[in-house]
């Protein structure tokens, strides 16, 4: 028989759900054949089978929570299928043997607490019913093992001398409520639990403003009008705004190193590189995929970097190492008709960069007439710990100067 392991999951990843069995018991399979679906709190990943065979077991059903190297089933390597109803035969019975035999040691394991109660000396048995005290968890050091009040006594203090969260017992879960005749209770996926950890964790722990602007997008649209047909065509690939915000921000990030910064304890961590977050929303929630040294890649690079990873985020097909380590983040929720709003920062960094809707709003120009101008809101969300109100505003004043004037971008002024 071959073990169905969970794989490594990444860094900082430990746990994840079983979200789905591709398989089922008594499916033949070929090697690196898909079989089950897991969820972490950052992807979907698909464990493919080790090698040919049939799955004989699977021990671990959907929805249940599993740890890197827990066994998830068996195959049994160049069984054919028809083998597999007998091969479960024989599993059936050998798990049910194991049943009988855990029941047989927890019911020695019961006998040994009777027998080992019934031989407490009055004063023992006084102080083991007044703390509610299983016999069993004690090493007697008295004669035949007997317990003594002193063996009593020391595992008492030692009790109190454990950490809290080890000694005492957790509070009793809050019952869930009565569903109403109109209502269905889902349990939420474990990337949905880590996104509302994470945001709250944020909300908690840093000193979070927020700074607003407003960006004049004629210039940005006029020269994506004008060089569309030749960056496609020598590209592959549309010229996006995307490409035009991660530009400004990289200048600006630059100018104000604290804001692609973060803070480790009572240190600052200036990072000198640029791998900026795109916040991308997908069928099971928001993730966000890091686009690496943004400074370094062309404009139609980072188009079609947001493409692969936007398209790969919603397949559920992104690696671990591609959502971690951003230093600043971009979330646009002008896509879904946002016209203003106040992002939450991606921690551990420091700020992040809201996007919204581009609407034409009567401006007064620079010799007073009034014209109708495509205007977006910029709000800038920042760490008040480590980033002055200065510094916020005076950034993002950066991003708007370079996409009103995206020659900027070239001369990087």
């Amino acid at each position: 028989m071959t073990q169905i392991k969970v794989p490594s999951l990444g860094e900082s990843v430990s746990e994840a759900t079983v979200a789905q069995w591709l398989k089922k018991e008594g499916d033949a399979v070929k090697a690196d054949e898909p079989i089950v679906e897991l969820e972490t709190d950052k992807v979907t990943l698909e464990v493919n089978a080790p090698e040919d065979g049939v799955i004989t077991s699977i021990t671990i059903g959907e929805g249940e929570d599993v740890e890197v190297g827990t066994i998830l089933g068996e195959i049994e390597a160049g069984a054919a299928a028809n083998d597999a109803s007998s091969s479960d035969k024989s599993d059936n019975k050998d798990e049910k043997a194991a049943a009988a035999k855990q029941d047989e040691k927890k019911e020695e394991k019961a006998d040994s607490g009777k027998d080992q109660s019934d031989k407490l000396s009055p004063a023992v048995r006084k102080l083991v019913d007044e703390n509610d005290i299983d016999p069993s968890d004690i090493k007697g050091t008295g004669k035949d093992g007997r317990l003594t009040k002193g063996d009593v006594q020391d595992y008492l203090e030692t009790q109190k001398s454990a950490p809290a969260s080890k000694s005492s017992k957790p509070a009793a879960p809050k019952e869930p409520r009565d569903l109403g005749p109109r209502e269905e209770r889902v349990k939420m996926t474990r990337l949905r639990q880590k996104i509302a950890e994470k945001l709250k964790e944020a909300q908690d722990t840093a000193a979070m403003l927020t700074t607003f602007n407003e960006v004049d997008m004629t210039a940005v649209m006029e020269a994506r009008k004008t060089y569309q047909d030749g960056f496609v065509k020598k590209h592959g690939v549309k010229l996006g705004f995307m490409s035009f915000f991660t530009k400004a921000c990289v200048n600006a990030l630059k100018e104000f190193p604290a804001v692609n910064a973060e803070i480790d304890g009572t240190d600052i961590i200036y990072k000198n590189y640029y791998d900026i977050s795109m916040a991308v929303s997908t069928p099971q929630g928001l993730v966000v995929p890091v686009i690496k040294d943004c400074d370094s890649k062309s404009m139609a690079q980072i188009e079609k970097d947001i493409i692969d990873v936007g398209t790969r985020a919603r397949d559920g097909q992104l690696a671990i190492d591609e959502l971690s380590g951003g230093t600043f983040t971009i979330t646009n929720g002008g896509i879904f008709g946002s016209l203003n709003s106040t992002p939450i920062i991606n921690t551990p960094q420091s700020a992040i960069l809201g996007m919204h809707k581009i609407q034409q709003r009567p401006m007064v120009m620079p010799d007073g007439s009034i014209e109708a101008r495509p205007m977006m809101y910029l709000a800038l969300s920042y760490d008040h710990r480590i980033i002055d109100g200065k510094e916020a505003v005076s950034f993002l004043v950066r991003v708007k100067d370079a996409l009103e004037d995206p020659q900027r971008l070239i001369l990087e002024v």
